[in-house]
Parts: C-alpha cells; structure tokens; sequence
C-alpha cells in the first residue's frame, strides 16, 4: 500500500451486499480540494453509502470496480470517487470534491 494513504476503521456499513469496516483515503484530493475537503468529510461522505447498491463505472482485471457517487452533506453536494476491491472489506477513496451538477 502506498505509504501516502490513510487508514480508518469505521462502524461497518453495508455497500453493494458487502461490509465494509475500513476506508482508505488517497490523498489526491489535497492537491486541488483541501480547501473545502478533510478526512473527517470524506469519511462521513463514505457512511452515506451505507444501504446503497451502486453501479460501477468500470472494472479491471485485477478485482476492483471503480465508482463516482454525487452525495449529499447538508445543503451541498459532493462527488465522491472511490472504489471496491473484491472480496475485502474496505472502500478505497480516490478523490473527493464539491460538484454542483445535477447529476
């Protein structure tokens, strides 16, 4: 794992039939978000997931599946992109920013 990642352990939530009890964040997001962007949101943005059944933009060969969700957090939306790895039990946060599109 790239050294530069973050680890928590979170109260397990349930995203696509899979629990998951661990968030690894990328921190890609600081170049150009930090302003408006910490762990701490993007770890509240994961839980958010909980209960959701979401369709991956893409997947590869090695397992993962790769999804971009537009979540809400009070009266803003946020994109988050993140990731699932098959068989484990955390979601991989590859970035995280303000997105006021629609969709």
């Amino acid at each position: 794992m790239d050294m530069d990642r973050r680890e928590y352990n979170i109260s397990p939530i349930e995203v696509n039939r899979v629990l998951i009890s661990k968030v690894i964040i990328d921190p890609h997001f600081e170049s150009k978000h930090d302003d408006h962007m910490d762990d701490d949101l993007i770890i509240m943005l994961v839980k958010r997931l909980n209960g959701r059944i979401e369709v991956p933009e893409a997947q590869d060969d090695d397992g993962f599946s790769y999804f971009a969700t537009l979540l809400e957090v009070g009266e803003k939306q946020y994109r988050l992109v993140w990731l699932l790895e098959d068989n484990s039990i955390y979601v991989g946060v590859l970035n995280a920013y303000r997105d006021d599109r629609k969709e």
